[in-house]
């Protein structure tokens, strides 16, 4: 059965991940990739060292966000933002985003890319040893579609839906 997430279900979604998409267009290019964020239920904050996506969004700052969880084929939620690109340059503000970066749950391994700062996970206070950019989406609509597999009365006992 295919569906229309409701709001609740959105910001569950937003908030039990870590990964989203980020799609950009600038140049002639539509770019897409994968990047760690943050979420405070108004804002997705992120990390990047300068590079394509950042020219990019300097560029044109109107950009789409993608969140998904997938159990299987079967069963999945798919979480969809627009919204625009915000450089932090105010210090209160910037601070205000490391400290949701720093506060959010992740995977015991992560990568290079994930580690704001030469002592993460953990922070000295000392905002100047976070090299690059810290951005935020200013969300302005989303949307949230799932689709769950349908049990029928029977199928299970004849064999075609196997349990998990």
């Amino acid at each position: 059965m295919f569906g229309v997430l409701d709001k609740g279900k959105i910001e569950k979604v937003i908030n039990e991940n870590v990964i989203g998409r980020l799609g950009c267009y600038g140049d002639g290019k539509m770019y897409l990739l994968p990047i760690s964020y943050a979420y405070d239920g108004e804002y997705i904050y992120a990390h990047s060292l300068e590079g394509l996506k950042i020219s990019i969004m300097r560029k044109n700052p109107t950009v789409c966000f993608q969140v998904d969880t997938m159990k299987d084929m079967a069963d999945w939620e798919s979480v969809l933002l627009w919204g625009t690109f915000e450089e932090l340059t105010i210090e209160e503000d910037k601070k205000a985003a490391v400290q949701s970066l720093m506060n959010r749950q992740l995977p015991l391994v992560s990568s290079e890319t994930v580690k704001l700062s030469p002592e993460w996970p953990f922070h000295t206070g000392d905002y100047s040893t976070i090299s690059g950019i810290i951005f935020r989406i200013n969300i302005t609509e989303k949307t949230g579609r799932y689709e769950e597999l349908e049990v029928r009365e029977g199928e299970i006992k004849s064999g075609k839906v196997h349990s998990r």
